[in-house]
């Protein structure tokens, strides 16, 4: 029987990272960087790679065992605005620096990430 969603931590950040890598002239700026091909989910959800902007990070992927974790560490406000109007969960994390995280929980909504990181694209 064939899966109807994608819904698993380690492909969605793969299919997140292909779209970084390779999408839309408008994420050209963007590209990822430590990344941990072996990378397994954990329940607190393990490094998968980063995002830079021109060679300064702007976020964080972590796979987790049902979704991705994107940890936006630049233009927290608008991001969580964007993703939010996408339909993605968001939600700040209280650390220093302060992060705000958006999670994706199946494939399809990776395409609902990309207007989150147009923002940090043309940061």
């Amino acid at each position: 029987m064939v899966e109807d969603r994608l819904s698993h931590g380690k492909r969605i950040a793969q299919l997140l990272a292909s779209e970084v890598t390779g999408h839309e002239r408008s994420l050209s700026s963007l590209s990822v960087t430590d990344s941990d091909p072996d990378v397994e989910p954990t329940d607190d959800g393990a490094f998968a790679y980063a995002i830079e902007h021109d060679g300064e990070q702007v976020a964080e992927v972590f796979v987790q065992p049902d979704r991705a974790r994107v940890e936006f560490v630049t233009e927290m406000a608008a991001v969580a605005d964007v993703a939010e109007q996408e339909g993605l969960r968001v939600r700040p994390k209280a650390v220093k620096p302060a992060r705000t995280l958006v999670f994706v929980e199946n494939g399809a909504q990776v395409k609902w990430l990309l207007p989150a990181l147009r923002v940090v694209a043309t940061e």
